[in-house]
């Protein structure tokens, strides 16, 4: 299998790739007015890679078929992990990391980034990927699989730069299991950039603003 992608680019020949993850339910045009709002001229622009999720039933959804990076089952408070989904997950988007490489960007001017389930698995993928890359962008969401992260993570990656962001007010992944997943992350030594919002399971512009930063930074 290989996933569908949206694709659009700054130039004719972008300095630097981001591919971008959606969250549940959404699709590859979710973050495309998103990346509209970035401006990387001064890193000699990007190409924007969307992809769309596979369709999946979701336990959570009572089963409902819909575009999901794994599914999600358990209550709330003890939601059982999809490893075999998150894997699944990780090799697709590991394709699409080698496809950037074949056309000509090298791993260190790649960026993850991901909303939410997007996030979980920007940050599977990115920590374990054999290469270094530019860096990982986590929104509103979560570091999955904590517990093997430290025995699976790549020495490679070992110092990858890390954005991540969450709102105060987020009803479907409280700020405290984002809080959570920054410490770990911070205590096996990763570069995490932490900022926190005003705003519910969303994007607001100030975030915006920060993620440019952070961008024309790690890709300078």
């Amino acid at each position: 299998m290989s996933l569908e992608c949206i694709e659009m680019q700054s130039g004719d020949a972008p300095g630097a790739s981001l591919i971008v993850l959606h969250g549940l339910g959404a699709d590859g045009h979710d973050f495309v007015p998103i990346a509209q709002e970035l401006d990387l001229r001064a890193v000699s622009g990007a190409r924007f890679v969307f992809p769309h999720a596979p369709m999946r039933p979701v336990t959570m959804n009572g089963g409902y078929v819909m575009r999901a990076w794994y599914d999600i089952a358990g209550t709330p408070q003890a939601r059982r992990e999809d490893e075999a989904g998150l894997r699944e997950s990780q090799a697709l988007i590991e394709a699409l990391i080698e496809r950037e490489r074949q056309r000509g960007v090298p791993a260190s001017r790649i960026v993850l980034m991901g909303f939410s389930q997007g996030c979980a698995m920007t940050l599977l993928t990115g920590l374990r990927h054999a290469e270094r890359l530019a860096g990982l962008v986590g929104l509103s969401g979560y570091l999955p699989l904590a517990a093997s992260t430290a025995a699976e993570r790549s020495a490679a990656n070992a110092d990858v730069p890390i954005f991540l962001a969450h709102g105060r007010e987020d009803p479907m992944i409280a700020i405290d299991r984002a809080l959570t997943s920054r410490d770990a992350l911070v205590a096996m030594g990763y570069p995490v950039e932490w900022h926190e919002y005003a705003m519910p399971h969303s994007v607001c512009m100030d975030e915006i603003v920060d993620l440019n930063r952070w961008l024309l930074r790690v890709l300078a």
